[in-house]
């Protein structure tokens, strides 16, 4: 849902740093085209909304690029009918994106401002298959769980392996991997039997995944 002119203009930018990265899934270019994204963003940073930088958003947290959430979701390689789970809510607005791919998608957080507002944006874009709640998320959600696909926009020190009991069978995670100061590895970790198969697709810099939820915010 492109209607600005500068929105298109910095769609088409977007368009073209994907392409030149090999990301070009019609069914995915689609969907963040139909999924407004000035909508969740603040007001004062629409000039940026397809840009690659992170941007602020409510709670001292941050949105992630266009560039780096349009990958992720690529290599979640999301089919009909997968059911998702998303840690780390944040805007709401990657929650949107892989609705219009998946059946159903749960996102959670641990902050219970920023699930009333991505719940209020979603719903007023008409989307009706995301179930957006505050839930500590640092081990998953099994009660909700076997999900097809995961994943987690914050870092574990080490290989999340609790989390292999809540993927389906060939099941899809992306989480990013290491120390919680400086750099982590983007890993895409597929369920097979019992473990699983890591492959490394990226590098992040993102906060270490916290514990509780929020007390006040």
């Amino acid at each position: 849902m492109i209607e600005q002119p500068e929105d298109r203009e910095g769609f088409a930018a977007f368009l073209l740093r994907l392409r030149g990265r090999g990301i070009v899934p019609k069914n995915l270019i689609a969907a963040f085209e139909a999924t407004p994204r000035r909508n969740f963003i603040p007001g004062h940073f629409h000039s940026l909304a397809w840009s690659d930088r992170m941007l602020p958003i409510e709670c001292g947290e941050a949105m992630e690029g266009a560039d780096l959430q349009a990958a992720v979701i690529a290599a979640l390689n999301i089919e009909q009918g997968n059911r998702v789970l998303e840690i780390g809510t944040g805007s709401g607005y990657t929650a949107a994106v892989m609705a219009r791919l998946a059946g159903r998608v749960f996102t959670i957080d641990r902050f219970k401002t920023l699930v009333e507002n991505a719940r209020q944006r979603i719903e007023s874009i008409g989307i009706n298959n995301v179930i957006v709640r505050q839930f500590d998320g640092a081990e998953g959600m099994h009660s909700e769980g076997p999900f097809d696909r995961i994943v987690i926009w914050s870092a574990f020190k080490e290989l999340p392996r609790g989390f292999v009991d809540q993927l389906s069978m060939n099941g899809i995670m992306i989480a990013p991997i290491g120390p919680d100061e400086g750099e982590q590895t983007l890993a895409k970790l597929t369920k097979i039997g019992s473990r699983f198969e890591r492959e490394d697709i990226g590098v992040v810099r993102f906060q270490p995944v916290a514990r509780h939820l929020a007390a006040i915010i």
